[in-house]
């Protein structure tokens, strides 16, 4: 998917909403359990339910990677349901990779090529030969971390290298990369009084967003500093959807959810 194409669904369905499928079986409804594959059951109804209110999906791997073989099989059949019945949707392998130039190659190619998702997250700790194979993928997205959620994130991100912060570093050194137009960003909602120095290196990119709601990021700090002209957000909320409700409802209760911060999100745009 083209950039051109994901901010046209943007602005068709008047979202910029992300919903992260974490899908923990001790977390899902019960009477899920008792399907030959409970965690495709589950996001096969989240998705069914929720896909008129944002415009991507966000598989976070090691929530499949746990389960071994079955979960890996659940990822795949999750990917194609996608891609076959919402191609319109943007999906986002969240596998964190990081290596030097030829695993990484191996990793981008298991997900653009055999998983067919649209991007994956990257971790640039290696520098630009880890990140440039995933980048060679002609309209597909790289969006590698720059300034994240989690407490550690004080412990090297915000440090300072002559007068300036490491995550400013990594901004403006990645802009250097081949194919650099491929490149999104991941910042965490909890920083959002960040936004507006990152807007400063990264005007126009798309900025991946967690966060909001179960961590306590708030969209309209994010919205007031982080939008662009083609709106170059993507807010990503997991559990305070998916984990709406453990009832017989609860793809309905997610739907609810996932509308409520819809409807936010018509307001800035």
């Amino acid at each position: 998917m083209t950039t051109q194409e994901l901010v046209a669904q943007i602005k068709k369905k008047k979202s910029f909403l992300c919903i992260g499928l974490d899908v923990d079986l001790e977390k899902i409804p019960s009477h899920l359990l008792n399907n030959e594959d409970p965690i495709f059951a589950f996001n096969k109804a989240i998705i069914d339910a929720t896909h008129h209110f944002c415009v991507a999906y966000k598989p976070n791997t090691a929530f499949y990677e746990a389960y071994g073989l079955k979960g890996w099989k659940s990822l795949e059949k999750t990917i194609n349901y996608l891609n076959e019945t919402y191609p319109e949707i943007f999906t986002i392998a969240d596998a964190k990779r990081g290596d030097i130039g030829n695993t990484s190659a191996m990793y981008a190619k298991a997900f653009f090529e055999d998983l067919a998702f649209d991007s994956v997250t990257v971790a640039p700790y290696m520098g630009k030969d880890s990140i440039e194979p995933f980048l060679a993928f002609k309209d597909k997205h790289t969006i590698m971390l720059a300034l994240t959620s989690n407490e550690g994130a004080f412990d090297f991100q915000t440090k300072k290298i002559n007068e300036k912060e490491v995550y400013k570093h990594v901004l403006e050194t990645s802009k250097n990369w081949k194919n650099s137009e491929n490149l999104m960003y991941v910042v965490g909602a909890t920083k959002a009084e960040y936004f507006k120095e990152i807007r400063k290196i990264a005007p126009n990119s798309f900025l991946l967003v967690p966060g909001v709601g179960a961590q306590g990021g708030s969209l309209q700090d994010v919205c007031k500093y982080g939008l662009t002209k083609d709106i170059g957000l993507l807010i990503n909320s997991s559990r305070g959807i998916i984990y709406a409700s453990k009832d017989l409802n609860f793809a309905k209760d997610a739907a609810l959810k996932a509308e409520e911060l819809q409807i936010q999100m018509q307001l800035f745009l």
